[in-house]
């Protein structure tokens, strides 16, 4: 029997969501949800939209499971507190991690987490709470990524790494081995981080 999800969003990023999750048919796609302020229409993709305020009035917590999706706007905090007030209201967090990547058996992960396709994630990475992996990237071995970062497409993160929370990496940019990257962390498209950086570094 499929769980009934909910997707946090109306944006783009909750239609990539919506089509991901039914290619995998784990799920059955019961609503959206979005704060009431910034919902302009009751439907999105032909299923309705709930005002975030009421959803456990009309999606029991013990029912539903959601998933958050948002992007890296704000550098991630937009997504990063929705999270937290999902999780407040009880609901259980669900990830999409593709079928078509390479992942070692050791590979740790953890809540909302949306990991698209073409990726190789090497042996003992941990991957925390909230974090979006786009399309076509290498983790290396042993690397730590904190909760609610977003890496775009086409990065290469080496081994022995740890990345921060919330830290966000553009097309192309790569980071040599052993690098510790702290909080917050704006790397730039087509970056080569080669040394520690300090937390709020762009």
């Amino acid at each position: 029997m499929k769980k009934k999800l909910i997707i946090f969003g109306t944006g783009e990023l909750a239609s990539i969501a919506l089509d991901s999750f039914n290619l995998q048919d784990k799920f059955e796609i019961e609503c959206f949800t979005a704060d009431k302020k910034f919902i302009k229409k009751n439907s999105f993709r032909n299923l309705p939209v709930v005002p975030f305020e009421d959803i456990e009035k009309n999606c029991n917590s013990s029912d539903y499971e959601m998933h958050v999706a948002l992007s890296y706007k704000g550098l991630n905090k937009i997504r990063e507190k929705k999270y937290l007030e999902a999780k407040n209201k009880g609901y259980t967090l669900a990830s999409f991690i593709s079928k078509d990547i390479y992942i070692s058996e050791n590979t740790i992960f953890g809540e909302n987490c949306f990991i698209l396709e073409n990726q190789t994630i090497q042996d003992g990475v941990e991957i925390g709470d909230n974090v979006v992996i786009w399309s076509s990237n290498h983790i290396g071995h042993g690397t730590k990524i904190g909760k609610s970062t977003y890496i775009s497409s086409q990065v290469v993160i080496s081994g022995n790494c740890k990345i921060g929370e919330r830290c966000f990496f553009g097309v192309n940019s790569a980071v040599a081995d052993f690098v510790n990257i702290e909080n917050d962390c704006f790397i730039t498209m087509g970056s080569n981080v080669s040394s520690d950086l300090k937390q709020g570094s762009t």
